[in-house]
């Protein structure tokens, strides 16, 4: 049973994104009520929740009244970028890289936090004291779930701060000093699949909580990619690779993000992250902002309506370019345009750019890895776009295969809440739940695909250097 609910973003400043905390808990209540009311419940109906969430977006709350003193900094928020431009001309970007795995970037958490702390009027004073809790948003949920008993997270939400130091499994001292953010203000950390607590609502009396795991995380896990070598890709509003490198981290040498991908009975396994920032959200650009489509499902068949690109290429860099290429000064901006150039043209060039940025990602986890990928496991909302999905098999010359679960990211936070309480007793015996839905291989000629891929590494070139034009 699904149950879903859409809640707001707040776009107060041009490159600021906000979440209402309140709203979040409110929405999350209203679907816990709406699936269960979808279910035949009898006692122990429900064996135990599995969080997930967007991992990156801050929370800072009073202790004592559950209240936030800020709205929710999303992770694509770039308040903080100039700061994070100062810090990467210090020693801070090896320590950061070194103890966390991460770049210094607004993406992350650490800076959104400081920047509350610096700027809502006693937040640092009070944090100092004590009064003040940080949480991502599974910490937030799980502190209003257990009516503010429990105030912890996960090690693969942790490792989202750049606090967390991903070889001790400990928040990181130095790095607290760096960012002069109290350590009284963050959770306890758990594994990724352990009885953390159990719920107190009224709606869910005593429930245990047995999964947490950042949206990414979980959709590895969902996917089963349990070996070290397996990739998947979730097509969402971003798009997010993520490679399981088994139980040694591997330092990337271009621009990916090493990670914890979850801790399960004391072992820890790593994974290899590259983030897209735009992937579905330049079709809902294309509806939204352009009109050219009135749902996001019309997309495939307006670019189907044409036989290639027509030479256009978008490089929807809205919010800056993710990885390998982490220009968050970038902007969107689109190539090719002749008099001849159609709705269809754009739709498809639309498609085309997030099979584009897939390709750039895999082919830097080829290169740190040091071996070839031949399968990527693939889910979220753009994962059933036919054209989209034979467009990736074909650039990348590998099998492209779709689940028959495209919301792996739950599915994942469910097989790591069942291992907790014995649901299901081992990762072996959940491996004969994962079913294909689609396979898609490649059929188009390396020469075309390839000149394809140089058109697009043309596009992204003359984007980069447009944003850099006038910067001392």
């Amino acid at each position: 049973t699904v149950a879903k609910k859409e809640f707001r973003q707040i776009f107060s400043q041009p490159g600021w994104v906000e979440h209402d905390p309140e709203e979040i808990w409110s929405s999350q209540v209203e679907v816990i009520e709406e699936a269960l009311a979808k279910l035949p419940l009898t006692e122990g109906a429900v064996a135990a929740i599995g969080i997930t969430n967007q991992r990156e977006t801050t929370i800072v709350w009073e202790r004592k009244t559950g209240r936030p003193i800020y709205n929710a900094i999303v992770w694509q928020d770039h308040r903080t970028a100039e700061y994070c431009d100062e810090l990467k001309k210090t020693d801070l970007v090896t320590l950061v890289r070194d103890k966390t795995g991460l770049p210094i970037d607004s993406y992350f958490s650490a800076t959104k936090i400081k920047w509350i702390l610096d700027n809502v009027p006693n937040a640092r004073e009070r944090a100092e004291l004590g009064e003040l809790a940080f949480g991502t948003v599974d910490t937030w949920l799980i502190w209003n779930l257990t009516q503010q008993e429990l105030h912890v997270t996960d090690v693969t939400n942790a490792s989202r701060t750049m606090l967390f130091n991903i070889h001790t499994l400990e928040w990181d001292e130095e790095l607290l000093t760096a960012f002069s953010i109290p350590r009284r203000m963050l959770p306890e950390v758990c594994s990724s699949s352990e009885i953390i607590g159990y719920t107190k609502i009224p709606l869910l009396a005593s429930i245990p909580i047995g999964g947490i795991a950042g949206d990414q995380h979980a959709a590895l896990f969902g996917q089963l990619c349990i070996k070290a070598g397996m990739v998947k890709n979730t097509y969402g509003t971003g798009c997010f690779l993520v490679m399981n490198t088994g139980s040694m981290p591997v330092k990337s040498k271009n621009n990916l993000i090493t990670t914890i991908a979850w801790k399960i009975n004391g072992q820890v396994t790593y994974a290899l992250e590259g983030s897209i920032f735009i992937g579905g959200a330049v079709v809902q650009w294309l509806r939204d902002g352009l009109g050219l489509i009135s749902q996001a499902g019309d997309i495939e068949q307006l670019a189907a309506s044409v036989p290639d690109n027509g030479g256009v290429y978008i490089v929807p860099a809205f919010t800056g370019l993710g990885a390998p290429y982490w220009e968050p000064s970038a902007r969107g901006s689109v190539f090719g345009i002749t008099r001849g150039t159609s709705a269809g043209h754009f739709a498809r060039a639309a498609v085309e750019s997030i099979a584009f940025q897939t390709f750039d990602v895999l082919k830097s986890m080829e290169a740190d890895v040091g071996t070839k990928i031949y399968e990527l496991r693939v889910d979220g909302g753009a994962a059933a776009n036919n054209l989209l999905m034979q467009f990736q098999a074909d650039l990348l010359a590998i099998d492209v295969v779709r689940s028959s679960v495209i919301e792996t990211t739950a599915l994942g936070a469910a097989y790591l809440a069942g291992l907790a309480v014995g649901y299901w007793e081992s990762v072996d015996e959940l491996q004969t739940q994962w079913k294909q839905h689609r396979r898609f291989s490649a059929a188009m000629d390396e020469i075309t695909s390839g000149n394809l891929y140089q058109g697009w590494l043309r596009a992204v070139k003359a984007t980069i250097v447009w944003a850099n034009l006038g910067k001392e």
